[in-house]
């Protein structure tokens, strides 16, 4: 006796054609990079764990001014730790209030609101979402202390990097727990007669010990940027 196709089929297969159509059109205006118009927006990952008594919290704030007074619009996951020693930071570099320093949150029940330095917010309910705005946003990407979710956001660019879905922007880890992770890779990954990935791409990101050597990256591409 033949039954009769559950009646939710039909609904099921309406449901996944609407998602892969609003995935399409997703990924088609994906590929639309905002207008810059002269401006340079420079991503800082890092924890939201660090306290303003940490000597890193200062550090980070003092990276942020510096890229502020080049002219860099600051961009940070708009939380608190290190992500609201940056946005600090841009506020001290940019005293004008020329740019507007940015932060782009995802809905987390233990974070409540933006930190008070934010001045342009943009909230996601999937970290899906909130790393793709971070690719579209930004001109340069400097990677501070931080854990599981810094390590996320890095290990995304450092990927879209190397399959060229992000033009060339810089990559910058900062201390030794970077130069820790990328020496790992290296070990792990280019293992003689099995390479797991090519040595070019294991060199994709920029290794510097001190926030000094992070602004001087990021003036160089500065530099190679502008006109003249």
């Amino acid at each position: 006796m033949n039954q009769d196709p559950p009646a939710s089929a039909p609904l099921d297969a309406v449901i996944e054609s609407t998602l892969g159509h609003l995935w399409a059109a997703a990924n088609d205006l994906g590929r639309l990079r905002p207008a810059r118009e002269g401006e340079y927006r420079v991503t800082i990952f890092g924890s939201a764990r660090v306290t303003a008594a940490d000597p890193v919290y200062a550090e980070v704030r003092d990276l942020a001014r510096r890229l502020a007074a080049l002219g860099c619009t600051i961009v940070t996951g708009g939380g608190p730790g290190l992500m609201q020693a940056a946005n600090e930071g841009e506020r001290l570099g940019d005293p004008d209030d020329r740019r507007q320093t940015i932060g782009i949150r995802v809905e987390l029940p233990f974070e409540q609101g933006p930190n008070p330095f934010v001045e342009q917010d943009h909230s996601h309910r999937t970290f899906f979402t909130r790393l793709h705005h971070f690719a579209r946003l930004s001109d340069a990407f400097v990677v501070v202390e931080g854990g599981i979710g810094t390590t996320l956001e890095s290990l995304m660019i450092w990927q879209l990097l190397q399959v060229k879905h992000l033009p060339e922007v810089p990559l910058i880890f900062v201390g030794p727990m970077w130069r820790g992770l990328v020496d790992w890779a290296k070990h792990a990954m280019l293992r003689p007669g099995r390479p797991l990935a090519s040595a070019r791409d294991l060199e994709l990101p920029v290794c510097v010990a001190t926030a000094t050597d992070a602004v001087a990256v990021i003036e160089r591409d500065l530099a190679r940027r502008r006109p003249g």
